[in-house]
């Protein structure tokens, strides 16, 4: 981990690998939502962030590496005074975006799979891929996150 001063604040950098391992999302993603949430990077979009992040490593690990043991994934996190930054790349293929379902379709609604890319882009304000598909960028910025905060309404 990398700490970093500037004009308007701390950073946060982490780079980290994870084996293609289903079971190693749940405690790392565990750890880094505790840092992140120690860091206050984005105090009020922490679990929009936290499926995201699972939303992708998941994809990583299924799709990209093909849960193959002898393949990684690799976390780049970035945690700055105005949000999150999130990079995972795996060591696959790649896919192309475009040939991705619209998991809102009527014949989609009943799968068991297609949510994520979905469910990336519906929570963070920013996700791009690149390299063929392999890397995915993501980012929650503070301002949108308190912009976007749900508030209940007994109506």
């Amino acid at each position: 981990m990398t700490t970093a001063h500037n004009q308007i604040g701390p950073c946060i950098e982490l780079e980290r690998s994870l084996p293609s391992e289903l079971a190693a999302i749940s405690p790392f993603v565990d750890r880094l939502m505790l840092l992140l949430r120690k860091c206050g990077c984005v105090p009020q979009g922490e679990s929009d962030v936290e499926i995201a992040l699972r939303e992708a490593l998941g994809n990583a690990i299924i799709h990209g590496n093909h849960e193959n043991p002898r393949k990684r994934v690799y976390i780049r996190w970035r945690c700055e005074p105005d949000g999150v930054s999130i990079t995972v790349k795996d060591e696959g293929r790649g896919f192309d975006i475009s040939r991705t379902s619209d998991p809102t379709a009527p014949q989609n609604i009943a799968s068991v799979h297609g949510r994520g890319i979905y469910l990336m882009k519906t929570l963070m304000d920013e996700v791009r891929f690149e390299e063929g598909g392999i890397v995915v960028h993501m980012r929650k910025s503070v301002q949108a996150a308190s912009n976007n905060v749900r508030k209940y309404s007994p109506e």
